[in-house]
């Protein structure tokens, strides 16, 4: 299959490179000379703009930072629509505000172009091993016809619904994680700060109803502190932003996730935003004058 694939960051990258082993012809472009080089080297072929993508390619995937992004890419000067003729389809894996996905699909579809959109969970360890979560909306036919793609890079692929519906599930699930992160963070200070090492405490609760994905990727990476970016603060900051606004939209009050946002906004102050969004970890430290390790 003669796939597209524009946005070739900590996600994209490793996702373009799963489609690149599982046999695809793909024609790729990024903002970053060097990975282009390196998707050239890989046997990708190198355009300048999405125009040029869509001339080529039958389905084309995006994986850029936001709403804007996405829009700029699809519908802009050098985009996607211009290139595109009747038939090839866009699969936005891109975290975006549903109601974005929406108009994008509606102006596209003037040109027969049809999309699906589909981002993605797991973050950079799972996009590289290929075992990302992927929640897609869309027409059922079109997610039909490109699920053996998706799982290409993936270890699931739902359907959720209508176009729009797959960054819903996207916001579900960040206001999830983002909350859980929270909860572990939280718990985790009051056991330092009343002796008892974290570490252990880890392993007691770890198989029992508080134990989760989220509680066995972040809490080592707290103790160790270990920062390193698989999710970027900023990042989670512009799709709990994007599950305010969408519930806002439909009058859905989303109380923790605005408590969540602004904790994210004092990180950000104290210069955290590139870290990993397990140094949420550091608001709990900060206002409790302790620092959440394992005992040496």
């Amino acid at each position: 299959m003669k796939v597209g694939f524009i946005g070739l960051g900590i996600m994209g990258k490793p996702m373009c490179k799963n489609l690149i082993k599982a046999g695809h012809d793909l024609i790729v472009t990024t903002h970053n000379p060097d990975t282009l080089k390196e998707m050239e080297a890989l046997g990708a072929k190198a355009v300048h703009n999405g125009k040029e993508v869509a001339e080529e390619a039958e389905v084309i995937i995006t994986m850029l930072p936001n709403s804007p992004q996405v829009r700029e890419v699809a519908l802009g000067k050098g985009g996607i629509i211009e290139g595109g003729r009747r038939g090839i389809v866009l699969i936005d894996m891109s975290s975006i505000d549903p109601t974005e996905s929406k108009a994008i699909s509606a102006v596209l579809a003037e040109k027969g172009i049809d999309m699906l959109d589909a981002p993605v969970s797991g973050g950079e360890p799972k996009a590289i091993d290929g075992t990302i979560s992927v929640m897609v909306g869309g027409k059922r036919e079109t997610f039909d016809k490109y699920y053996e793609l998706l799982m290409n890079m993936a270890g699931s692929a739902v359907y959720v619904g209508p176009i729009g519906s797959g960054n819903v599930a996207k916001l579900a699930n960040q206001i999830i994680v983002a909350v859980n992160i929270a909860a572990v963070s939280e718990a985790l200070t009051l056991a330092t700060k009343a002796g008892t090492d974290p570490e252990l405490v880890y392993q007691a609760i770890r198989g029992g109803l508080a134990g989760s994905t989220v509680l066995d990727a972040k809490a080592p990476m707290m103790m160790d502190r270990n920062f390193k970016p698989g999710f970027r603060i900023e990042l989670h900051m512009k799709d709990l932003n994007n599950a305010l606004n969408a519930g806002h939209a439909v009058n859905a009050a989303l109380p923790l996730t605005a408590e969540l946002m602004e904790i994210m906004q004092s990180l950000k102050a104290d210069g955290c935003e590139k870290e990993d969004h397990s140094s949420i970890v550091k608001y709990y430290e900060k206002i409790s004058k302790v620092s959440v390790e394992k005992e040496k």
